[in-house]
């Protein structure tokens, strides 16, 4: 998270030079400082992702993955049979031209 740098002694110092006194240098510097937090803690805080969000986000990645893993299995599944039944085919009409070539001699 980024945060603002701010040298309070260095804005006091700097408000007492120029004729205001520490007590209102003093003032100025606390409500400046709380302006400083109340805008980092609305615009980062609200950005950031709490241990529920995180937990949320991994259940689904696991979701995910096993939808993945479901997919794969279903493809190579499918691959198989039809490599088995290619070889299959193959393997039939192999033997039908054997049987053929054998039959004309």
């Amino acid at each position: 998270m980024t945060t603002l740098a701010f040298d309070t002694y260095e804005f006091i110092r700097k408000l007492k030079d120029s004729g205001i006194t520490e007590e209102q240098a003093r003032a100025q510097v606390e409500a400046l400082s709380m302006a400083f937090e109340q805008f980092q803690g609305e615009t980062h805080f609200t950005e950031l992702a709490n241990k529920h969000d995180i937990r949320e986000l991994e259940l689904k990645i696991e979701l995910l993955r096993a939808d993945m893993k479901r997919d794969i299995a279903d493809s190579k599944a499918e691959l198989t049979r039809w490599i088995i039944g290619a070889g299959f085919l193959q393997t039939a009409l192999i033997a039908a031209l054997l049987l053929k070539l054998s039959a004309g001699i």
